[in-house]
């Protein structure tokens, strides 16, 4: 998939400059019920087990949610990833669009069985191919709309305002509902056809049939040049709002005592339709959570579980046969290795039936949940350079990446950097040896967006000195899974930038070259 990360120029930037103790708090208005964790049946000690296996793993993780029983057991935030932030989501957006459908069908506006170009009478190619004029909404929905290869960055990458137009005009070499083929511009045509049928974005048609019996608030998505909301990626809510999700799921679809969504649709959305890999060989399909099947816009897990995915390792696992939810925000170099430390850590922490109490236990384990911090730029302490620095403005001498220059005014314990990019500048508050949080018109990296999908970003940013010569600016986008990392190395007037970019692997830009104007 084809990768934009993103600097857009964008003027107003909104600075909040206030240091955080990154102590985390309860969720804002909760809605699921707390409890302890051996009152449901859970280990504390196992749960522990998890966190010290997390902490020494490769995955970042930024939030967690365990759910036993319909009742929040264990939750926490690395800090500076809070309760009160939401969370790009990537792919676990298509779960959302699913349900949409799901709607939609419940209120007889459309079937699965539906042709796909039965919507569009106006944006079809000239000619009608016959597997274009079999493609359904089911097709849709289960990955197997029969184009290859996945047209996604293609289409969204495009000068082409109109996506639905592009995606018909596509090729589809095979015959659809027979081939699986990870596809999100597919479920982005199922955001259109929902869009279509209800005269509404699909954000908008579900803010009365599911937002709000759920008491989700503040989301947003992202939307296609034409205004439809991209589907199959772009949704932001807190963890606290996909553990609601997930819980809605288990309880097919029933919610404080209300079928809010007929329970035979979330079994039908849920279940194997289709085999990602039928000519894998069993004891491959046994180590995988990418081949137990397809759904609608859902993922068959080993141990009868099915999830919503996203890239980076944004999950909501329904654990039916555990009467568990586990919701997680991440940003995870390896996806597998993530949802195994679920599997070998969290899922033997349930028990059938509730266990004594242990206070001990739990008391470490609410202590230790409390205090989950991503690591933190050490506080060195600023050597002579900075004061001579302070002020100075430097111009790049080449910018492919659209940085034109850069400043630096150290203040105490706070560092503010202003940054020239393209014909916008922005100036960024940096904590030292502490997060500080503000907002910025900067964009982060991000994949499938384009410039100008988001026109504010919250953030964290810190720095740290790894010599008396060289900067380390670490500026984590808390509302997204990445950041940047920034080192600037100082020698006389001039200085050698490099920026890496953190979608793991991560990705730096060629360096860059400033010289003191």
């Amino acid at each position: 998939m084809k990768i934009y990360y993103l600097l857009s120029g964008i003027a107003a930037v909104l600075l909040l400059a206030a240091q955080t103790g990154c102590k985390n708090n309860e969720p804002v208005n909760p809605s699921l019920p707390r409890s302890t964790p051996e009152a449901e049946g859970v280990s504390s000690e196992g749960l522990m087990t998890f966190l010290d296996s997390a902490a020494v793993s490769s995955q970042e993780f930024h939030s967690i949610m365990v759910v036993r029983h319909g009742k929040v057991v264990a939750e926490g935030w690395w800090a500076p990833y809070g309760p009160d932030l939401r969370h790009t989501l990537y792919s676990t957006s298509k779960s959302f669009t699913s349900t949409a459908v799901g709607f939609a069908v419940t209120e007889k506006l459309l079937s699965v069985d539906d042709k796909v170009i039965s919507f569009f009478p106006d944006q079809l190619p000239d000619t009608v191919s016959l597997f274009l004029a079999q493609m359904t909404v089911k097709d849709l929905l289960s990955m197997s709309a029969g184009q290859e290869p996945d047209p996604t960055a293609t289409i969204a990458g495009s000068d082409n305002d109109d996506w639905v137009a592009s995606f018909l005009a596509l090729p589809v070499q095979n015959e659809p509902g027979s081939v699986f083929l990870y596809n999100s511009m597919a479920t982005f045509m199922l955001s259109a056809i929902v869009q279509d049928v209800t005269g509404e974005k699909v954000i908008d048609y579900l803010q009365p049939r599911l937002f709000e019996p759920l008491g989700i608030k503040g989301m947003d998505w992202e939307v296609s040049p034409k205004g439809i909301n991209t589907g199959g990626w772009g949704l932001r809510l807190k963890t606290d709002d996909l553990a609601k999700f997930g819980q809605l799921l288990l309880q097919k679809g029933s919610w404080n005592g209300k079928q809010i969504i007929p329970a035979e649709w979330i079994e039908e959305a849920t279940t194997f339709k289709i085999d990602q890999a039928p000519d894998a060989p069993q004891d491959v399909k046994d180590a995988s959570d990418w081949m137990q099947g397809y759904c609608y816009q859902f993922w068959r897990c080993r141990h009868n579980a099915f999830r919503a995915d996203g890239a980076y390792g944004q999950y909501i696992i329904v654990m039916p046969d555990k009467d568990a939810v586990v919701a997680i925000t991440a940003e995870s170099p390896n996806m597998q290795d993530e949802i195994n430390l679920v599997w070998n850590y969290i899922l033997p922490s349930f028990n059938d039936e509730p266990l004594t109490e242990n206070t001990e236990a739990a008391d470490r384990l609410k202590e230790r949940l409390e205090s989950l911090a991503l690591p933190l730029p050490g506080k060195t302490p600023d050597p002579p350079l900075a004061g001579e620095l302070t002020g100075k403005k430097f111009i790049f001498k080449e910018n492919p990446q659209y940085f034109t220059s850069f400043s630096l005014d150290f203040r105490g314990d706070i560092c503010l950097l202003n940054l020239g990019a393209g014909d916008a500048s922005f100036t960024i508050p940096l904590g030292h040896g502490a997060w500080v949080n503000s907002e910025t018109g900067l964009s982060g990296p991000n994949i499938i967006s384009k410039p100008g999908a988001l026109t504010s970003n919250k953030i964290a940013a810190a720095y740290t000195w790894t010599d008396d010569s060289t900067i380390e600016v670490i500026m984590r986008y808390i509302e997204s899974p990445h950041h940047i990392k920034i080192t600037g190395r100082f020698d006389g007037s001039s200085a050698d930038v490099n920026v890496r970019y953190s979608p793991p692997p991560g990705y730096d830009l060629p360096p860059l070259k400033a010289t003191m104007e």
